[in-house]
């Protein structure tokens, strides 16, 4: 981690104000090492009159006469004036003193009358000139503040202005804060980014026109301005952009869009021109801007007013792109997951001329990309990644990396020293809907009610399994959901059907109905299940044309809603179309509905023993959910492996269970070396007793031959 510098923090300049402030105090309040009591004009002249003076100095101030001095013997002090006289950092208090001072005004009878009087008393009096210290210490008070208040503000604004540019400057606030990323060790390359062929062909083909731009201006190419890589979150665009770092062997600039802007007017413009003309100073060079959506919104979209500063950074950004003077040989690659809401001048040929669409990996993409994530990963032989792809439909890159990466966390928590499919198994459960909650405590008719709920989704999709199949189906709570089952298709879908869609929705619905059959009830459970229903009828019925009531017309877009431009804006759409989409979204929904009761109510006896398995098993895989429809039975190899920490109700149980695991499995080895220390023992005895046996017997062949001799 890395280290805070204490001479750098804002507690360090905090400690020095209060310093200074201290210093100033003992100054000021601290000069007079004694007490002194104050007197007035006329209490001076009397005492001086009495000869009790012993000496005094007078000197011009401020339009008064200052006057110091000593009494010839020790005067009493008031309470009142000891307690307002006390030194800064003295605790002691003095009842006597000989001092005194006292004011006088500066005209010349008062002068003469005390000159005569010391005179008279033979009282020693010592002019002094004017003091100039006065002057000093007042100005001294009066700019101090204003020059302490500019150190700090200075401070501060070059603690702003620092951040990633290293620039510690108030004057270099309009600085960009890009580095040349080539520079550093970029270690990703192209063959690091998997499932997006396409794509990298556009980039490899921009990276080849900054290193050879003859073989295609030979043709009358122009090079491209920008490109801009669109898609939904994690699917690697960042990825691209840091492989194009790699490869290139042109300077490369990166910057996020959100550090355009600052809490000063003008920076964002400022630090766009000055990331362009780092850029042609080293041209030819890309630049990439992450999140250009943070600058890139459209004008006139804001609720306050059209004079933002975005729009003035948004400006200077499309002049610099492709402006007056223009910028030849720079490259600009943004990236951004919500192109709609970019300026249309920003997107217009010439400016970003290829708006590359990274989507969704394939099932061919998908195992490209496990391949890749998975080369640190000891994988067990029965871990297939093209069958881990089939069963991820809809990952993206980031997605599947974390994939990976819990089912190594999930190893490691089992103690093994391979990930085998079990682990994977686990960690794409706890990708989709979390870790498993064992320990919930749930009555006994609630699990009745969840399990049979879960098996009416099993029943509904393994009767309509045309495009869809029944993967695995559980009663374990694992986030919020109280069990689960996962259909999956059976091949990856570009395009849908109208029937398709009708028969996710009776499989949504297969749950409520079962809780209505069966127990004749209707639970909470099913909120989700109407939500995703609702959401594809009400798709089918405004985007996608596929009411034969409403006709073929698009009422709704399927477009994100973007407040600052769609604000004000009615519907394209009358009240009474409203109403008869309200109808028709009805309708289809009771027809569903309908027909997945029919389906509960003509496999009653398969949603029983389903619904039995899983009170008993807890989980379900697809071929024991197809052995139980077809057969009734079990699969004869079906796999029960447990582990001792899965079945724990806490953590400490777990955690109990594991050493007891390994306190086995070292048990084990040592009885297993003992073993063959006993054997290797018994090895080494059994030559030295043949050997003695060998002796015993040949003496007494050699007495049985004495024996006969002698007879």
């Amino acid at each position: 981690m890395k280290k805070t510098n204490f001479l750098k923090s804002s507690g360090f300049y905090v400690l020095i104000f209060l310093a200074i402030i201290a210093v100033v105090s003992m100054i000021t309040g601290g000069m007079d090492t004694e007490t002194s009591q104050e007197i007035s004009a006329s209490e001076f002249m009397d005492a001086l009159n009495s000869e009790e003076v012993d000496s005094f100095t007078i000197q011009p101030g401020a339009g008064v006469y200052e006057i110091s001095g000593e009494y010839r013997t020790e005067q009493e002090l008031e309470v009142a004036d000891s307690s307002s006289d006390l030194l800064l950092f003295d605790d002691t208090t003095s009842t006597t003193t000989k001092n005194f001072t006292t004011k006088v005004l500066p005209n010349d009878e008062t002068l003469k009358q005390i000159t005569d009087i010391a005179e008279t008393t033979d009282t020693q009096m010592v002019p002094l000139e004017e003091d100039q210290s006065g002057a000093w210490i007042s100005i001294l008070f009066s700019v101090l503040p204003i020059v302490i208040f500019i150190f700090f503000m200075y401070m501060m604004m070059g603690q702003a202005g620092g951040g990633q540019g290293g620039n510690r400057n108030v004057m270099n606030f309009g600085k960009t804060k890009s580095e040349d990323a080539t520079k550093k060790p970029m270690k990703v390359r192209f063959s690091d980014v998997a499932g997006a062929e396409e794509e990298k062909q556009e980039l490899v083909e921009v990276v080849e026109f900054l290193k050879d731009p003859r073989r295609f201006t030979a043709l009358g190419a122009r090079i491209p301005a920008g490109v801009l890589l669109e898609g939904p979150p994690g699917i690697g665009k960042t990825l691209l952009a840091k492989a194009v770092a790699g490869e290139a062997g042109v300077p490369f600039f990166s910057i996020s869009g959100s550090e355009f802007v600052e809490m000063f007017v003008g920076v964002g413009a400022s630090r766009v021109r000055d990331l362009f003309e780092q850029a042609k100073k080293a041209a030819p060079a890309i630049i990439f801007i992450d999140e250009i959506d943070a600058v890139g919104r459209q004008r006139g979209a804001g609720m306050g007013g059209g004079h933002d500063e975005r729009e003035q950074t948004l400006n200077q950004l499309l002049v610099e792109m492709d402006g007056f003077s223009g910028n030849e040989g720079i490259i600009v690659i943004a990236a951004t997951n919500r192109s709609d809401v970019l300026d249309p001048a920003l997107l217009r040929p010439g400016r970003f001329d290829r708006q590359i669409l990274v989507g969704r990996p394939d099932v061919k993409g998908r195992e490209a990309i496990l391949k890749v994530h998975s080369r640190n990963k000891p994988l067990a032989s029965n871990v297939d990644l093209k069958v881990v792809a089939q069963q991820t439909p809809g990952f993206s890159g980031a997605d599947l990396e974390n994939l990976l990466n819990e089912a190594a966390l999930v190893a490691a928590r089992r103690n093994k020293t391979k990930i085998d499919a079990l682990d994977v198994d686990e960690a794409h459960d706890r990708v989709i809907a979390g870790p498993a909650k064992r320990d919930r405590v749930i009555s006994k008719r609630e699990r009745e009610m969840v399990a049979f709920h879960e098996a009416g989704h099993t029943i509904v999709g393994m009767v309509l399994s045309d495009a869809r199949v029944v993967h695995k189906v559980t009663i374990v709570p694992r986030g919020r959901a109280g069990g689960y089952a996962i259909m999956l298709p059976k091949e990856d879908r570009f395009l849908m059907t109208k029937d398709e869609l009708l028969e996710q929705v009776v499989g949504l619905l297969g749950g409520r109905v079962a809780e209505e059959v069966v127990f004749n009830v209707q639970t909470t459970g099913a909120s989700n299940d109407f939500e995703q229903a609702t959401g594809l009828i009400r798709s089918m019925v405004t985007e996608y044309g596929m009411s034969e009531k409403l006709g073929t017309v698009q009422y709704e877009g399927n477009h994100q809603v973007f407040v600052g431009r769609d604000y004000g804006q009615t519907k394209a759409y009358s009240e009474d179309i409203a109403y008869q989409i309200d109808s028709e979204v009805r309708r289809m929904m009771s027809e569903a509905h309908v027909r997945a009761r029919q389906i509960i109510e003509e496999h009653r006896e398969q949603l029983n023993l389903i619904a039995a398995k899983l009170l008993e098993l807890e989980t379900l895989d697809e071929k024991t959910i197809r052995s139980l429809f077809e057969t009734g039975q079990m699969p004869s190899d079906s796999n029960t492996e447990e582990f001792p920490s899965e079945k724990a109700q806490s953590f400490e149980e777990a955690k109990r269970a594991l050493e007891k695991k390994e306190a086995e499995k070292i048990r084990q080895e040592e009885l297993a070396l003992a073993a063959d220390e006993s054997e290797d023992s018994s090895e080494v005895s059994l030559p030295t007793a043949d050997s003695e046996a060998n002796k015993n017997s040949e003496k007494e062949s050699e007495n049985e031959a004495t024996d006969t001799e002698e007879k």
